[in-house]
């Protein structure tokens, strides 16, 4: 095998930080975005970690065990990475886990379908450590596309096992297990030496003994000398902090790193210019191994290049977007309709139980908890299950297609129109589903200054929780009227992407103002990868959307609506000078609120439903029937008529809607906004901002309409 290795290649020993004697192994994950590393990951420890295709989704350390021959392995799911000369906060993280990382090995993930990208980060962690196995995944997807791998030479050439698998099928998990064991227990302790150009030699071995008498036998001193040409200063950051002291504290080693840069810079080498010559040549040698191990039949990727050219194209990628959203908003209103009186049926028909259960309870007790809590509950549910249950399988499966970043590639330009990041797209996705997610997912923005942009505009675009709202008020006061119920659904849908794309749109704008303001900048730059498009797996699909988001995201509702169904009934019964605290609210908030077509019962009840967005409804149907309790809206038409009866309009329903759409996010992303920013300042802005649209426009539109007499 060592004649069949690259011709400059040879081996180091490397730092041995693993006891093999232990039966408790550690195995390190490591790959390039979008290879089905966590499917791996998920497949051999049987945790059910989210492994979404696009880009970036993995953004920390993830660990799982399994047990094999009598053997534990602790596999650690590193961020996905295309190179080991960190750009990223994700990079990093896999960088610094891989050079002083306590591991046994490293096992790397590669997509059989773009091996040649694939094997540079290949390259660059078998200069830090042979300890490896090469799983080239995605074998099924490469057949289909006739890309042929000679796995035995590529193993030759890079001198260690490689393993074909289909992780999504299972298939090569079993040969992977072993080829860990073998390396876990059969350590080869040395590095890969990759030759650069003469000029960057020579500057190495400068400096390559001073970093040896410092660093010791801990890293690829080669490797390690690299770096430090480079002027890495968060990587110097993590070796000083992983040695336990400061390496340029010492004096031989800085004289030669100057003699090293003076050297470099008579040639015309900058740092900059010693990065790109260590890239093209690990490019190189990829390329090299590439062509000599994988065999393409034909075009491959000309499907997938022919799909791009419709749903990317300047001219037709937006509008099949739009349409895309379209067709989810009109499955989800058309199908959540049914299931959600059921549901609600269900759930009353047990409070008349529990009213029986609890006959002997006093009046209070059972007002709080079944009137109050329980009745709020069952409202959430009802309304909130079943389009989540609609609407995140379909997102879903958007994504397991591979489609959401073709959205992102869409959206790029807009916003680094707006001084924002590319990414932003991606979380502003996730932010229809529900927002708090959508504030986490801004991790895999690397810049803090577009990382806070993402998160103070992810409550433009609505949420689960307030897509009922919307649709309840669309369906009564625009489409009502309009007797073919398919005819009716679709101009609803019309009406409701309206809503979403004006909230799009209000993403960029206060994005752009903010970049010119608060967070003042230049957009930065990012990779992007479009993975293939693959057959969503439609089981794996539905199981991991119902438990992953669905039961997630309402059972943080139920947690936050239950306390504000007590607090609402408390307001509804306790009375001061003969009249509700809840009417006293309202009374007190009617003049402002009618400034923006408003009136108090709608303000308060936005106000009340801070904890979740699904109760905004049942608090202004309860304050119009003066009743105790969040009551039964009943059909469409009898909450239409409740409604004009307290004074709506067409324009009270459009202005309820634009401020449903642009008003501080609910209880749960606030909180999740702190615990990713850990400011006050900025939580309250990201509290502060979207209010503040929503009032100044629902203002202009209210009495833009009554100057004109519209109403």
């Amino acid at each position: 095998m060592e004649e069949n290795k690259a011709k400059n290649h040879t081996y180091y020993k490397r730092f041995d930080t693993s006891k093999d004697a232990s039966s408790h192994k550690i195995v390190g994950l490591a790959g390039n975005p979008n290879v089905g590393k966590s499917t791996v990951f998920n497949a051999l420890t049987g945790l059910n970690q989210h492994t979404g295709n696009w880009p970036g989704k993995t953004v920390s350390n993830a660990q799982g065990q399994y047990m094999f021959d009598g053997d534990t392995y602790t596999l650690v799911d590193m961020p996905g990475t295309y190179s080991l000369l960190a750009s990223s906060q994700e990079e990093e993280v896999a960088r610094d886990y891989i050079c002083f990382g306590n591991y046994d090995m490293i096992c790397i993930v590669a997509d059989a379908t773009c091996l040649e990208r694939n094997l540079n980060l290949v390259l660059q962690i078998l200069e830090i450590t042979s300890d490896v196995v090469l799983c080239v995944n995605l074998m099924d997807e490469a057949k289909k596309k006739n890309i042929r791998v000679d796995l035995k030479k590529l193993s030759d050439m890079l001198g260690i096992k490689v393993i074909a698998t289909s992780a999504r099928s299972g298939k090569g998990l079993d040969e992977l297990k072993h080829a860990i064991k073998n390396a876990c227990y059969n350590k080869k302790h040395s590095y890969l030496d990759i030759s650069y150009d003469e000029n960057t030699e020579n500057a190495v071995k400068l400096i390559e003994n001073d970093v040896r008498r410092l660093a010791g036998e801990h890293i690829n001193t080669k490797w390690l000398s690299l770096r430090i040409l480079e002027d890495d200063n968060a990587f110097t950051l993590s070796l000083n902090n992983f040695l336990g002291f400061d390496i340029y504290k010492d004096d031989a080693l800085c004289e030669n790193i100057f003699l090293a840069k003076k050297l470099l810079n008579r040639k015309g080498i900058n740092k900059e210019r010693v990065r790109d010559l260590i890239v093209s040549k690990i490019i190189e040698e990829s390329e090299k191994i590439y062509k000599e191990c994988v065999i393409c039949h034909k075009d491959s990727t000309l499907r997938d290049r022919r799909i791009d050219n419709i749903l990317t194209s300047k001219k037709t990628g937006i509008p099949i977007m739009i349409l895309m959203m379209f067709v989810i908003f009109w499955l989800t209103i058309s199908g959540a309709n049914y299931p959600s009186q059921l549901i609600y049926d269900f759930l009353f028909k047990i409070e008349g139980r529990l009213y029986v259960i609890f006959s002997g309870a006093p009046p209070l007790i059972s007002g709080m908890l079944i009137g109050g809590v329980y009745r709020t509950v069952a409202w959430v549910v009802s309304v909130m299950l079943p389009p989540m249950a609609i609407f995140f399988p379909l997102f879903t499966l958007l994504e397991d297609l591979g489609y959401l970043p073709r959205i992102a590639f869409n959206m790029d330009k807009y916003f680094k129109k707006a001084h924002a990041h590319g990414k932003q797209a991606l979380t502003m996705c996730m932010g229809f589903g529900c927002n708090a997610c959508g504030v986490t997912g801004c991790r895999i923005i690397d810049s803090p200054r577009e990382r806070l942009i993402a998160i103070i505009t992810n409550s433009f675009v609505p949420c689960n929780g307030k897509f009922p709202t919307l649709i309840s008020l669309i369906t009564m006061f625009f489409t009502l009227t309009i007797a073919n119920s398919f005819l009716s659904s679709v101009v609803s849908t019309l009406m409701l992407t309206g809503v979403v794309v004006l909230g799009i749109f209000m993403t960029f704008l206060v994005s752009y103002l903010l970049s010119v303001t608060f967070l003042k900048g230049e957009p930065s730059s990012f990779a992007l990868e479009l993975p293939p498009y693959r057959a969503p797996q439609v089981g794996k699909v539905i199981v991991r959307s119902v438990f992953d988001r669905t039961l997630f995201v309402l059972g943080r509702a139920i947690s936050t609506a239950a306390p504000a169904g007590l607090i609402i009934w408390l307001m509804a019964n306790v009375n001061f000078q003969g009249t509700s605290i809840l009417a006293h609210f309202n009374a007190f908030l009617d003049p402002f609120a009618r400034l923006i077509g408003l009136d108090g019962v709608i303000l308060t009840a936005f106000i009340l439903g801070i904890p979740a967005n699904e109760i905004v409804m049942p608090i202004i149907i309860m304050s119009y029937t003066l009743a105790g309790t969040i009551t039964e809206a009943g059909s469409s038409l009898e909450l239409f008529n409740l409604l004009s009866a307290n004074g709506w309009s067409w324009l009270t329903a459009l202005c309820c809607m634009l401020f449903s759409l642009m008003h501080w996010p609910c209880a749960t992303t606030c909180i999740t906004i702190y615990k990713e920013t850990h400011s006050l300042k900025w939580s309250a802005l990201s509290f502060i901002i979207p209010t503040l649209c929503g009032i100044i426009i629902c203002f202009i539109v209210a009495n833009a309409a009554r100057i004109l007499s519209l109403v």
